[in-house]
């Protein structure tokens, strides 16, 4: 993304350069493809830079997604959508290392490790359980829009995991009533869902009578369009001192229509 920790790392290109080199690989057709360094290879071009300091190493596909994943996951900041697809590919790539189980091994994920699942491999290389790589994993089942709503931190990772089960379309039909309702389900709300789609009684009118219910907590609360206000504030005022504007603002109309009404009580 081109947003505010990436235009400090283009200022740092322009004044230190490229400390620390990106990692490449030479692919089966000679070509060579970029493994970590991809925020600094944006930084470069939006420095104007035509050149990227790299190192080649010999790595195959698999060992390449491996270092690929490791690499991001040591970023300060993730998404939940980051971790999905990263655990996703690395778990997949573990897997293909690790060869096919033999015959009587019961286990249908393994690894190079005696009597350890890859999952579990994984959990403990990146510092999660085996159960939560199982979570961050179902993210990627999501549709575009729901997982943005996760990554945004408007659905928690527990709802966002039972909604993943579900169809598409259906998946569709309920980002349709949460922008209706505006609201998000529950963890209770998505668990009742994935019930009555394994009874094959989801519908769309029951994910909307699902949504529209008044949670125990739920309390009715001011929403204000951003399209509606934003014309009305000066651009030069920051995102975290528009609340204050807005309430300095009504409090001076507060007190101009008491003024008013005073003015008027006068004039009888």
């Amino acid at each position: 993304k081109d947003d505010e920790d990436m235009m400090h790392l283009v200022e740092s290109v322009i004044e230190h350069g490229i400390l620390v080199p990106a990692i490449l690989r030479m692919k089966e057709d000679g070509r060579y493809e970029l493994i970590a360094g991809h925020r600094r290879k944006r930084a470069c071009q939006l420095a104007g830079l035509e050149t990227l300091r790299s190192e080649v190493v010999d790595l195959d596909r698999d060992e390449a997604t491996i270092y690929m994943v490791d690499s991001n996951l040591q970023r300060t900041t993730i998404l939940p959508s980051e971790k999905a697809f990263s655990y996703k590919m690395r778990l997949e790539a573990m897997k293909r290392r690790a060869g096919r189980p033999s015959g009587n091994n019961l286990t249908p994920v393994v690894s190079d490790l005696p009597r350890i699942r890859t999952n579990e491999r994984l959990g403990k290389d990146v510092g999660e359980s085996r159960e939560q790589i199982r979570r961050y994993i179902r993210l990627t089942e999501l549709i575009a829009p729901i997982l943005e709503m996760v990554d945004d931190g408007k659905i928690a990772l527990r709802p966002a995991v039972e909604i993943s089960y579900l169809p598409e379309e259906l998946q569709y039909e309920l980002f349709g009533s949460m922008e209706q309702e505006d609201c998000t389900p529950s963890h209770a709300q998505t668990v009742r869902m994935r019930k009555l789609l394994d009874e094959g009684k989801l519908t769309a009118e029951s994910i909307h009578a699902i949504l529209s219910e008044e949670k125990p907590n739920q309390k009715e609360r001011l929403v204000l369009r951003e399209d509606r206000i934003v014309n009305l504030i000066p651009a030069g005022i920051p995102m975290a001192k528009r609340e204050d504007y807005i309430i300095k603002a009504l409090t001076y109309y507060a007190k101009y229509r008491e003024r008013n009404r005073e003015d008027e009580k006068d004039s009888r």
